[in-house]
């Protein structure tokens, strides 16, 4: 072959790559703008079910997405009034924890490394006691995260908001969106696989959010019962904190167990007792993971677990904790693409797994 040849077979996969690279740094840096519009395509889609149930009922849908919105909201208020005095506890015990840990990491230091621990010297006088750099370091930098900690409110309270209101004009408006969007599609065989892979996504996007919400609240208020039986102090703040970061797959779990594990150490001391909290939330994980969740999703909403953990690296990377949770949702709108597409139908095979 040529090498003008090479080079015009080369070029199209060159172009490719270039809008690949230039895709995903859109998606990075117009996190801001894109975040709100992706959480409230997903939610409509969602949602959008009880709403055309009470428009049926002669509802108009402005006043049944209302009726909806002020229903979720309402939950939210209420789990947050259940979690606020426990949160604000243990943020006021923040620096007592931190030094908490940072006695029990010693001691962990101590107890596996004996001898890396400096010996006293035998003559001479008492050497000056050294300055801690971790406690100068979180002494100097406080001010610094309390800016941040108060920037990051302001931006989440923005984004959450725009969030809200346009999920609002987009569930009111579903319907409308749809047929529009029908209508501007001319060939009637594109059309149909375009609808016919919205009503799919739109099905199984919220069969599984609504699966996993019953699944993690009973997890989390297992999880809580069990913390609340073993002694650990606010059960209903790990009970909440489990039910909310278990939509997370894979990572989610291992941050809880390793909070319960920090929680734990500074309530029950570096002993085995410590290892309690973990432990049960594990217990009940596992029965949750291997035999509850897949008896009630069934075979329908099965993903490689591969294609599952990729997806959230991913879009946890590109959006952060909010993109890690709608990293499934957004695996399951792909899936239902790529199985009205011919190209795609061989990503839909690896999405699948076995």
């Amino acid at each position: 072959m040529s090498p003008i040849r090479t080079s015009q077979a080369a070029t199209p996969w060159l172009g490719r790559g270039l809008l690949f690279i230039a895709a995903v740094l859109l998606l990075e840096h117009a996190r801001p703008l894109l975040l709100p519009v992706t959480i409230a395509i997903v939610f409509t889609l969602v949602l959008s079910a009880p709403v055309r149930a009470m428009q049926r009922r002669g509802i108009h849908e402005y006043i049944g997405t209302a009726l909806v919105i002020a229903a979720i909201l309402a939950a939210v208020v209420v789990v947050f009034a259940l979690i606020a005095a426990p949160a604000a506890a243990w943020w006021s015990r923040a620096p007592a924890i931190v030094h908490e840990l940072i006695e029990a990491l010693q001691g962990w230091r101590d107890a596996l490394f004996p001898y890396a621990t400096p010996a006293p010297l035998a003559r001479g006088p008492a050497p000056a006691m050294a300055a801690d750099p971790l406690n100068e370091r979180l002494a100097i930098e406080g001010w610094i995260f309390t800016r941040l900690a108060i920037g990051n409110t302001l931006s989440f309270a923005v984004s959450a908001s725009a969030t809200v209101i346009l999920l609002y004009f987009m569930l009111a408006t579903e319907r409308w969106l749809v047929e529009r969007t029908a209508a501007a599609i001319r060939e009637p065989r594109r059309r149909a696989l375009v609808l016919a892979g919205l009503r799919q996504a739109q099905r199984d996007i919220g069969l599984f959010i609504s699966t996993m919400s019953l699944v993690n609240v009973a997890l989390g208020i297992a999880t809580g019962l069990a913390l609340w039986a073993i002694g650990l102090p606010n059960p209903v703040l790990w009970g909440t904190t489990t039910a909310v970061l278990a939509f997370i797959p894979y990572l989610g779990p291992l941050l809880i167990a390793v909070l319960l594990l920090l929680a734990g150490s500074v309530t029950f001391g570096t002993g085995a007792a410590m290892l309690g909290p973990p432990a049960a939330f594990l217990l009940l994980h596992g029965l949750e993971a291997n035999f509850l969740s897949p008896l009630i999703m069934g075979h329908r909403l099965r993903l490689s677990p591969v294609f599952v953990f990729l997806s959230v690296m991913v879009w946890g990377w590109l959006w952060g904790v909010a993109g890690a949770f709608i990293a499934v949702p957004l695996l399951l709108g792909l899936r239902a693409v790529c199985k009205r597409s011919r190209r795609l139908r061989l990503v839909c095979v690896y999405l699948e797994g076995k």
